[in-house]
């Protein structure tokens, strides 16, 4: 199909099955690729809601001629769900836990239930499903039955395959089965499946089922009568190439009462590979390894030098998690196991672990790892592809050793790490896949690799499935004998091969079709944006997202605000990271930077940040679409609002330069007709309230303040210094949120510096750090404005004197967008080394303390911005200092982000944002209970949504004084 449907059948499908097809370019653009390099733009996704709308999908296709393939989360890492004709999405609407019975100890599902909403609803009965992938925050059971998902308690609690009890799937005619021990309910199919069983004995039973992590194919020895035909274990793994899953039956386990971690250091990652046997014999939960370069990669990204502290020293760990009946058993047993691999070898390291902060820590790192090894320390670009192999696990070490003895014969680096206990091995390598050379070496390298791991007598697949970057493989590691089993039993199935076509039988090849490949920057540019960490690409920055989905997480985290409402893989960073991609590569998007797809892809995007830093490898999709709106725009008319909003800073300061203007303005927006009238010419939501101008500006205030002063021959607020003289000169930032609209937030902060002990200075002239125009893609006049800043500041700047940011978002641009908007001009580096907190200055503080204890309850929205970007510690540990107890919002942005929530069509999200933690708990706060919100934004949304009045940190110490 065409970019805009000229044979009409995006028409067809949607007026046949209105509500579930969605054909445009942008969702089909979003859907293009997975967690893996792969990438086939489909004709279709559709968003199923039940088994009737899947039956009714498939006969359609079955119409149309069109392939099917399924799609969870899409986090599969080997390309299996990625195809050209209709993607099905299970996971935003057929996705109820039908019921979970503790007793028996399963649950029947959808096929789009998130693997962690089972976990909480078997955990209340001290139950949970074993296998459990890194992406179990968002990965579905359907997903991880199509591959036999494994993870890292797969070791004690067995894969996929072990905990599927049955299955309810549709065949491609529209046909039910019941599968499950003793056959598929169906006579005729069940009669194929003994007849191919009984002709391939041999093969099933030498060749199949060797090890527990021995994957690859079709689990054909279910079959087996000593298996007790059990045709749902069959088909767990076979990645929606027979049959879809309609309803799953699983089992549950029972998981300890407490559960302590033993991570154990070795000299070398081989040391660690060669003791994770003995380790999982002695009956931990998981026997998880990981090399020094993991922890060396993470250490290179922005913000996490630190990270790891909590590890033992070593060049090679095992993560060890144990259990038992109360915590100090677990912690026992932690220390059992500590001592016994010592038995083994004595210059082992540990540190036991029973805090459930810390254990989620450390545990972070490891389940981080597919996405930090996608950057190698020094920047360079990590690719899967030999991913998930897997060995017995007593000749995980021999293999490792050999595996990489074969990236460096070939030039190659990668960072290993895996389940070490059942001898899977996870690796990203730095592929050059944009250039056909680098191609041809990756299938070289894939090639002798293959080699490598079946010389061992292991398995190119230790979970996750085949798809399209290992199906090639298996006449490596199979008989002609099996592999025509293999053909045979998809053709029981599906015999037209309309099932995701490509995978495990027929494979396509592992080198077509890469996301990564040749002509991904066919759109070549030269950002705005110094981009400093893609060496200046554009392209290479967009592909920092390799699809692990954590921007999927709907529960945790603050990535990303506008999934976490709509649940719409388009408003997903993974999904505008893909939209992008195909904008550079012009293919099925060949406006460039005209895109309207691309436009509508990053709309609900809030410029939150909270991607560039809870994203495994950093993905700022802020910046990019900064970048898009800069081209998209250029010598264009823009929307009313980036002139309206984007140009707040000077229609403000218009404003307040002419006698009166303020007051004529706040009354005159009190007047509905007159906000109607200004919300429609600024083109801004109508159901918004507009901001109020302040009549007298934290600027003149100051000066007024400063003649009084030198009037009276004193200075005011002399006489509450008491932190002594020692504060020196500090220069407060008038941002335009407090200069020009709340200015008593301004007022406080000076008087709290000066009771510090500090000389509050402001800037001689006009400032501005930009943000609006940034935020807007207005990134010429940004430039202008920060280089026009940087020349009034300069001499602050060369005296070292501190620049005091009251605004998160503003201190954010004078910290880290400056540097990048210019990072030709050493200034900006200068601003970003002395731009301070209030809040990391008051909580540096060594004089005496002027402020009082307020022993009071308080609810703090923290700026997105500053979580992103910055930390709360300080605020946290200035607050406990005044005795505030401070429940921290966790949901991220408040939904306004500026610009953002004052835009037409983004009121909803804006709002569904709010209703997420925000505005129930400040509704619910008690007539004590303070609401602190640094943030400009957060404080109106929170005035506009609930009516309260949050107060700015300066606020706070003031009453303190």
């Amino acid at each position: 199909m065409g970019r805009r449907d000229p044979d009409g059948l995006g028409e067809r499908l949607s007026a046949a099955l209105p509500g579930v097809f969605r054909t445009d370019l942008t969702t089909r653009t979003a859907y293009s690729s997975d967690a893996s390099i792969y990438r086939r733009v489909p004709v279709a996704v559709a968003e199923v809601r039940s088994a009737d709308d899947l039956a009714r999908v498939l006969a359609l296709a079955a119409e149309e001629g069109l392939p099917v393939t399924p799609r969870g989360g899409g986090t599969s890492i080997a390309g299996n769900s990625v195809g050209p004709g209709i993607v099905i999405d299970t996971s935003r609407r057929f996705n109820r836990i039908l019921s979970l019975d503790p007793e028996s100890r399963t649950a029947v599902v959808e096929p789009g239930v998130i693997l962690d909403d089972l976990r909480a609803a078997a955990g209340r009965y001290g139950l949970t499903f074993g296998p459990d992938p890194s992406s179990h925050s968002r990965c579905t059971l359907g997903g991880m039955i199509g591959n036999n998902a494994c993870g890292s308690h797969s070791v004690a609690w067995g894969i996929t395959a072990d905990n599927v009890a049955g299955l309810r799937m549709l065949l491609p005619d529209g046909r039910e089965l019941a599968a499950g021990p003793g056959g598929t309910g169906d006579a005729r199919i069940d009669a194929e499946l003994t007849r191919l069983r009984d002709a391939h004995l041999g093969p099933l039973r030498t060749e199949l089922g060797r090890f527990s992590r021995q994957v690859a194919g079709y689990g054909l020895h279910h079959l087996l009568p000593e298996n007790g035909f059990d045709a749902a274990k069959a088909l767990v793994g076979s990645e929606g190439t027979c049959a879809l899953v309609t309803e799953a039956t699983v089992r549950l386990v029972p998981v300890p009462a407490a559960r302590a971690l033993a991570v154990i250091g070795f000299p070398d990652v081989y040391t660690a590979a060669e003791l994770a046997p003995f380790a999982a014999r002695c009956g931990a939960l998981t026997v998880e390894g990981m090399a020094a370069d993991l922890l060396t990669a993470l250490r290179a990204q922005p913000g996490r030098s630190g990270a790891g502290a909590d590890l033992p020293p070593g060049g090679g760990w095992l993560y060890c998690e144990v259990g038992g009946e109360s915590p100090a058993l677990a912690e026992e047993a932690a220390h059992g196991l500590v001592e016994a691999v010592r038995g083994r070898f004595p210059a082992a390291t540990a540190v036991v672990v029973d805090d459930p902060a810390r254990m989620r820590a450390l545990w972070w790192i490891r389940e981080a790892g597919s996405g930090i090894v996608t950057r190698l320390p020094d920047g360079g670009e990590a690719w899967p592809g030999w991913e998930d192999s897997a060995v017995p696990p007593d000749r995980l070490a021999d293999y490792l050793r050999g595996l990489y003895g074969l990236m460096r014969e070939q030039g190659f680096r990668g960072v290993p790490y895996g389940h070490f206990g059942e001898g899977c091995l996870h690796l990203r390598v730095d592929f050059a896949l944009d250039d056909p050379r680098g191609v041809a070496a990756y299938r070289d390298f894939i090639g002798a690799a293959t080699e490598l791991v079946v010389s061992y007598g292991g398995t190119v697949s230790g979970e996750h499935g085949d798809g399209r970057a290992r199906s090639e493989l298996l006449p490596a590691m199979y008989s002609a004998d099996l592999l025509k089993a293999f053909g045979s039993f998809k053709a029981v199935f599906d015999p037209e091969g309309r099932l995701n076509p490509g995978v495990i039988v027929d494979p396509a090849p592992l080198d077509a079709d890469l996301r990564p490949g040749p002509g991904r920057d066919a759109l070549s540019i030269t950002p705005v944006h110094a981009l400093t960490r893609d060496n200046g690409s554009f392209a290479a920055a967009v592909h920092r997202c390799v699809g692990v989905g954590a921007c999927r997480n709907l529960d945790t985290g603050s990535m990303c605000p506008s999934f976490k409402v709509t649940r719409d893989e388009v408003h997903s960073t993974r999904g505008r990271a893909r939209v992008l991609a195909e904008m550079l590569r012009g293919e099925s998007l060949p406006d460039g930077w005209r895109s309207k797809e691309a436009l509508d892809a990053l709309d609900l995007c809030l410029s939150c940040k909270a991607c560039a830093s809870e994203c495994p490898v950093n993905v700022d999709m802020a910046t990019y679409k900064a970048e898009f709106l800069h081209r998209h725009y250029a010598r264009r008319l823009r929307p009313l609002a980036h002139y309206s909003m984007g140009w707040l800073p000077l229609w403000s300061r218009l404003v307040a330069g002419a006698p009166g203007a303020a007051r004529s303005a706040n009354a005159a927006l009190r007047l509905p007709p007159v906000a109607a009238l200004a919300k429609r010419l600024a083109g801004v939501e109508p159901r918004r309230e507009m901001i109020r101008f302040a009549e007298e500006p934290l600027r003149d205030w100051f000066r007024r303040r400063r003649r009084d002063e030198a009037a009276t021959g004193s200075r005011a607020g002399e006489g509450s210094r008491t932190g002594g003289a020692s504060g020196g000169k500090v220069v407060l930032w008038p941002d335009t949120f407090t200069n020009f609209h709340q200015p008593e937030v301004g007022k406080a902060a000076v008087e709290v510096l000066e009771a510090l002990g500090h000389e509050v200075l402001m800037p001689p002239g006009r400032v501005c750090c930009g943000l609006t125009w940034h935020s807007t893609g207005q990134l010429r006049v940004t430039q202008r404005v920060l280089r026009q800043t940087l020349d009034i500041l300069e001499p602050a700047l060369r005296a070292g004197l501190p620049i005091v940011g009251l605004e998160p978002s503003c201190t954010v641009m004078l910290r880290e967008e400056a540097r990048e908007l210019l990072p030709d001009d050493p200034r900006a580096e200068l601003l970003a080394a002395t731009t301070t907190t209030l809040a990391e200055l008051v909580a540096a503080h060594e004089g005496e303390w002027p402020f009082r204890r307020l022993d009071a309850a308080a609810i703090a929205q923290v700026h997105c911005h500053q979580e992103a970007k910055g930390s709360y510690d300080p605020d946290r540990a200035v607050l406990e200092r005044l005795g505030v107890s401070a429940d921290v919002i966790g949901a991220g942005c408040c939904g306004l982000a500026g610009n953002f929530g004052f835009e037409p069509g983004h009121w909803e999200v804006s709002q569904a944002c709010a209703e997420r933690e925000l505005y129930p708990k400040v509704r619910g706060a008690g007539d004590d209970e303070m609401v602190l919100a640094d943030g400009f934004s957060c404080r109106t949304q929170i005035a506009q949504g609930t009516g309260d009045r949050a107060l700015h940190l300066a606020e706070v110490l003031r009453r303190a004084l």
